[in-house]
C-alpha cells in the first residue's frame, strides 16, 4: 500500500496544544491599522510586531499613488515580466533604485524571498560554493537549498570562520558569500569590511541581503552597504519592500551584464506574474519620500536608542542589537508563549520566536520599533514588560540565571552538500540540552 502523505497532517497537533493552553500567539486578524496602532478583536494594541520603520505603510500619499497606479495600469499585469506583465512602473522603479545604490541595474522580483532564491539559483552552479552565515534569513537558505552549489554554513559575524571556510574550497569552484546586512532576529549589523577583506583573498563574491537595513542604515537610509562605505566592493545588494518601504516585493541589483542574465536566467523572474500595478506605485512613492525626509530616520533612531536603554534598565538580555529590532530575552518557551500572550491581553502585539529560530532554551519576544512611535507609546510598552516579567518570573528562568550553560559548536568539516536542517543547526539529542548550533533565523 502506497505511504499516506497525509498523515503527517493528521499526526500534526503543536498549534492545536498550544490553542488549547490558550497562547498560540500567530495568525492574530488584524481588523484595522491605524499608524503605530492596530485594531484587534475591537481592541487597540501597540504594534511593536512589525518591520515597518519608517512608519511609511499607511502613509496617505503612498496610499493614493498605490491608488492612482491601480487606476491607470488595473489590479495586476496578469502575467510575468518576460512576457506581457512589463509596465512603465516596473522601469521607473527600477532606473531609481539603481539611481539611489550607486549599482549599474535593478532588477524587481515579486517577492523578497524570490529575490534570493532567483538569484542564487540563476548564478551558481553544482560546482560552486555558497558561503552562508548562520544567522542568515530562511529566504537565503531556501534559495541556497534550490541552487545546485555546495552549501557552506559559517560561524555568525566571523571574518575568521569564513576565511577558514574559503581556504578549504578547490581552486576550481566558483564562491558566493551571502550575509544578511542586519540580521532579523538578533538585530546584528554585518561586520561587512573583514568580510570583504577575506573574499577579495580568495576571489569569492560578496552578497548581501539589505532587507532591514534599508531605510535604516546609510544615507537617506541606502543600508549598511553604504553604511560602510563599500559600496564598489559588493558585487550583489539585494532588499525588499516589506520592511521601510511599507508594501511587499524586491530586487537584485547590481553589474548590468548580471542583471540582463536574471532576467532570462532566473525561474522565479521568469514563471510568475509581475508585481502589482498598486504595489510598484506605492513603493516609488516611498523611495521618494525616504530620500525628501531624513528626519524619519532620526526619529526612528531616537526611538531605538530609548528602548535599547529602556528594556535594559530593566534588567532584559537584549543581546548584541544594534538596530531597531530589539530580541527580549525570555528563556523557556512556554514563557515566550505566555508573555506574547499577556502582552497582547495588556494591549501590545509582539510575537515570540522560538527553537530552531534562535537557541534552543533561549526564546525571545521578537520587538522592533518605529520612527513614528510616540514617547507614550514607548513608556507604555516598557512599563507593561516590567509588569509582566515580575508577573512571570522572567528574570528567574535558566536563561538569565545560568546563561554561561549555553555553547555554540561551528566546527563543521566542508561538506559535499549541507541541507537547511545543518545550517540551522539542529544536532538532535545535544541541541535539546541547551548546548547546540545556533539555528538560522527565520524571521
Amino acid at each position: 500500500m502506497a505511504k499516506d502523505l497525509f498523515q503527517k497532517c493528521r499526526d500534526y497537533n503543536d498549534s492545536a496544544a498550544a490553542r488549547a493552553q490558550g497562547f498560540y500567539p500567530y495568525f492574530r486578524c488584524i481588523d484595522e491599522s491605524i499608524g503605530n496602532h492596530v485594531i484587534c478583536g475591537g481592541e487597540r494594541k501597540i504594534m511593536i510586531g512589525s518591520n515597518n520603520y519608517l512608519g511609511l505603510a499607511q502613509d496617505p500619499r503612498i496610499v493614493e499613488a498605490s491608488v492612482e497606479a491601480t487606476r491607470k495600469f488595473g489590479a495586476g499585469c496578469t502575467g510575468s515580466r518576460l512576457l506581457n506583465g512589463t509596465i512603465s512602473l516596473h522601469n521607473d522603479l527600477e532606473q531609481a533604485l539603481a539611481a539611489f545604490l550607486g549599482r549599474e541595474e535593478a532588477l524587481l522580483f515579486s517577492t523578497g524571498f524570490f529575490a534570493n532564491q532567483g538569484a542564487l539559483a540563476a548564478l551558481t552552479e553544482a560546482e560552486d560554493v555558497i558561503l552562508c552565515d548562520r544567522e542568515n534569513h530562511a529566504s537565503i537558505i531556501e534559495g541556497c537549498q534550490v541552487a545546485l552549489a555546495k552549501l557552506v554554513p559559517y560561524k555568525h559575524n566571523s571574518p575568521e570562520a569564513l576565511r577558514n571556510r574559503l581556504k578549504r574550497i578547490p581552486d576550481e569552484s566558483g564562491r558566493l558569500i551571502i550575509m544578511d546586512g542586519v540580521f532579523s532576529m538578533s538585530g546584528d549589523v554585518a561586520n561587512l569590511p573583514p568580510m570583504i577583506a577575506a573574499a577579495k583573498e580568495y576571489d569569492a563574491i560578496m552578497y548581501v541581503d539589505e532587507a532591514h537595513s534599508l531605510g535604516v542604515f546609510g544615507p537617506q537610509g541606502k543600508g549598511v552597504v553604504h553604511h560602510f562605505g563599500v559600496n564598489d566592493e559588493v558585487d550583489i545588494v539585494m532588499g525588499t519592500f516589506s520592511k521601510s518601504f511599507g508594501s511587499m516585493g524586491g530586487f537584485v541589483s547590481g553589474s548590468r551584464e548580471m542583471i540582463e542574465f536574471l532576467k532570462h536566467k532566473a525561474r522565479c523572474f521568469i514563471f510568475t506574474a509581475s508585481l502589482a500595478p498598486a504595489v510598484t506605485g506605492g513603493v516609488l512613492k516611498a523611495l521618494e519620500i525616504m530620500q525628501s525626509e531624513p528626519e524619519r530616520i532620526e526619529l526612528l533612531w531616537r526611538n531605538t536608542r530609548k528602548m535599547h536603554e529602556g528594556f535594559r534598565s530593566i534588567g532584559f538580555n537584549i543581546g548584541s542589537t544594534q538596530t531597531p529590532i530589539v530580541p527580549i530575552l525570555i528563556g523557556s518557551e512556554a514563557k515566550a508563549f505566555a508573555f506574547a500572550q499577556r502582552l497582547f491581553e495588556e494591549g501590545v502585539f509582539a510575537i515570540p520566536a522560538i527553537y530552531p529560530a534562535v537557541r534552543y532554551g533561549e526564546a525571545i519576544v521578537r520587538t522592533s520599533f518605529m520612527s513614528t512611535h510616540t514617547e507614550e507609546d514607548l513608556d507604555m510598552v516598557l512599563d507593561i514588560f516590567a509588569k509582566i516579567a515580575k508577573e512571570l518570573g522572567t528574570f528567574d528562568d535558566p536563561a538569565y540565571t545560568e546563561p554561561g550553560r549555553r555553547r555554540n559548536v561551528f566546527d563543521f568539516a566542508l561538506p559535499k552538500r549541507v541541507g537547511v536542517e545543518e545550517v540551522r543547526g539542529d544536532s538532535g539529542a545535544v541541541a535539546r540540552n541547551g548546548s547546540g548550533l545556533h539555528a538560522a533565523v527565520s524571521g
